[in-house]
């Protein structure tokens, strides 16, 4: 009999190669030096631009013609009252304390590896906050010379708190853990503020607007008393940039590369002490300008903490002015806080921050 052909295989009994897995594209994390410098030209420029509309634009109409005139003290006399007097140290407050809030939640969110942390969240404005409110309702205090020690003080106090009951489990500081204690101790020290402020009338009005957060009312001596505390502030927060780049990669790692893991978490607390505490002495205390701006130059920039810094300090006052500018034509001639604006845009993006199914990574 002839050997009988070998059968085809039958298409369900066809052979099924298996597919290559679909892998997801790794994010690039880092960016070209010409893109960084170029952004960072445009953040700077954008800097510019609010300085000047912060000075001209406000209840008083005032031309831009006599912008400059009134600043060189060659102008009408109204005219340099309301500019030299008022909206000058309105804009440098709000340069100084954009730059603050805006470096200090970037440290914060380093040193905790926390995406969601701002000084606001962990408690460090609340604590500055009370401090102050001590100091004036109960000490009769009523120059910033005079409490910006006790607001400083206040924010070593809260972060120290919130340090230690994010430690006390046995797993140690979770970013988790470091939120919620943040959180609680917040509304625990923001609870006393406010009891403190309703049972002295007086304090109440005298910090009505400090407390939602304001640059008006402040002359210029405020913002070169809180200067100094600022620019160390920074300081410290340039020196521990590298440490805080390399406890991104876990502190067994960094010790491996030289980095030492205490010292660092020392300078990062430093750091937002003066920074959060010295923007919150001068102007109240402001939410979530700590929140955005990070993860705003992360997304620009990559995780490198040296260039989150240098884009905080541009965009962080980015931020704040541009709020106050807003604050001041939505409701003409009457003007909205400026913590009330930054809460109204931030609000929103911390749904948006935890909503997502992948944060920016730390």
């Amino acid at each position: 009999m002839p050997a009988r052909a070998p059968l085809a295989p039958s298409p369900s009994r066809r052979t099924r190669t298996a597919r290559p897995e679909r892998t997801t594209r790794p994010e690039r994390t880092t960016r070209p030096l010409t893109w960084r410098l170029g952004w960072l030209l445009v953040a700077i420029a954008l800097l510019v631009i609010l300085l000047g509309a912060s000075i001209a634009i406000g209840a008083k109409a005032i031309p831009l013609d006599h912008v400059l005139p009134a600043l060189l003290g060659q102008g009408r006399s109204d005219d340099e009252l309301v500019i030299t007097g008022l909206r000058v140290p309105r804009t440098l407050l709000g340069l100084l304390a954009g730059a603050a809030l805006g470096v200090a939640g970037g440290v914060i969110q380093a040193f905790t590896r926390n995406p969601l942390a701002d000084p606001g969240i962990l408690g460090v404005n609340a604590g500055a906050a009370l401090a102050v409110t001590v100091g004036v309702a109960l000490l009769g205090m009523r120059d910033i010379g005079q409490y910006l020690w006790l607001a400083l003080l206040g924010a070593v106090v809260a972060t120290v708190v919130v340090s230690l009951i994010g430690m006390s489990a046995r797993e140690g500081a979770t970013a988790l853990r470091m939120t919620l204690a943040g959180i609680g101790v917040a509304a625990v020290l923001g609870g006393i503020t406010s009891a403190i402020q309703l049972l002295n009338p007086t304090a109440f009005q005298r910090m009505l607007g400090w407390s939602a957060g304001s640059l008006v009312a402040q002359p210029l001596q405020a913002a070169l008393i809180v200067s100094p505390v600022v620019l160390a502030g920074l300081v410290v927060a340039a020196i521990a940039t590298r440490g805080l780049n390399a406890l991104a990669l876990g502190d067994d790692l960094a010790a491996s590369l030289g980095s030492r893991a205490a010292v660092t978490r020392t300078l990062a607390v430093v750091a937002v002490t003066l920074l959060a505490g010295g923007a919150t002495a001068a102007v109240g205390p402001i939410a979530f300008v700590g929140l955005m701006i990070p993860h705003v130059a992360r997304a620009i920039v990559g995780p490198d903490q040296r260039w989150i810094l240098a884009y905080s300090i541009v965009l962080g006052p980015v931020l704040l002015l541009g709020a106050d500018i807003l604050g001041r034509i939505v409701m003409s001639p009457a003007e909205l806080p400026v913590g009330l604006v930054t809460a109204f845009v931030g609000a929103p993006v911390l749904i948006v921050l935890v909503r997502r199914s992948r944060a920016v990574a730390l």
